[in-house]
């Protein structure tokens, strides 16, 4: 019995074109041709395919399926250990995923921070993605639990949308409305101010300057201003009360 390629596709479960894609890796040999030139495929080709085909589902990529060790013990709990990995990494997609559409929150929001996405701005999610490459679980606990804590969100409104150009009046003012704010978020968490670096848990050449340096990125001037105004006089606060 001979089959035709569309014919050997059907009865494997594929497509022409995979079945040339194996001709072109070498892992499917070509058959004989007809008298009219069209390819005649036979039994060994079907089981051929089918072994490919098995080896595949099972995970074995196609360019370690010729090798001799393809479908051996070693390299079978290999591939059990990378797709217990990928399925881990879906899991944690899926809980994101649900967070996000059940909290609402934009889809680049970072991770855990989906029912406080509505009192962050761009710049903050962009600031904390940073976080989470580098401090530790209990330093990101901590912000989570700093903004969940912060009340002022039309202050923070106020901060956002400040032009770079604003006024010495207006800095001033929005950095005493601001300052209240940073003082219950040092006060409850000094790390923040002072010991940031004792929380960096990967990156670990990473530097303050580094921190520094991603706030200047996401903030104009005149933010800027404000954010240094508005330490400065939780700072001060902070100290009158020590």
């Amino acid at each position: 019995m001979a089959w035709s390629t569309s014919e050997l596709a059907t009865l494997a479960g594929t497509t022409v074109n995979t079945i040339r894609h194996y001709h072109r890796l070498g892992l499917l040999e070509e058959p004989d041709r007809r008298h009219n030139g069209y390819k005649q495929y036979e039994m060994l080709h079907l089981v051929r395919m089918l072994h490919i085909r098995r080896l595949v589902e099972l995970g074995v990529p196609l360019s370690q399926i010729k090798e001799p060790s393809a479908g051996s013990p070693e390299a079978l709990q290999q591939i059990d250990v990378d797709h217990a990995a990928a399925i881990e990494r879906l899991e944690k997609a899926r809980q994101s995923i649900k967070a996000i559409l059940s909290e609402n929150a934009p889809p680049d929001t970072p991770p855990g921070f989906e029912p406080v996405a509505a009192r962050l701005s761009e710049a903050d999610r962009s600031l904390i993605h940073i976080y989470t490459q580098f401090f530790d679980d209990q330093a990101l606990a901590d912000v989570r639990h700093a903004v969940e804590n912060n009340n002022d969100d039309a202050v923070s409104a106020d901060l956002d949308a400040l032009p770079a150009d604003a006024d010495e009046a207006t800095r001033q003012s929005l950095a005493e409305k601001y300052a209240p704010s940073l003082v219950r978020t040092l006060r409850d968490y000094p790390w923040m101010d002072n010991d940031a670096m004792a929380h960096v848990s990967s990156g670990k050449s990473v530097t303050r300057q580094t921190f520094v340096d991603a706030l200047r990125a996401l903030h104009n001037e005149a933010q800027l201003d404000v954010i240094h105004r508005a330490k400065e006089l939780a700072r001060q606060q902070l100290r009158t009360e020590g």
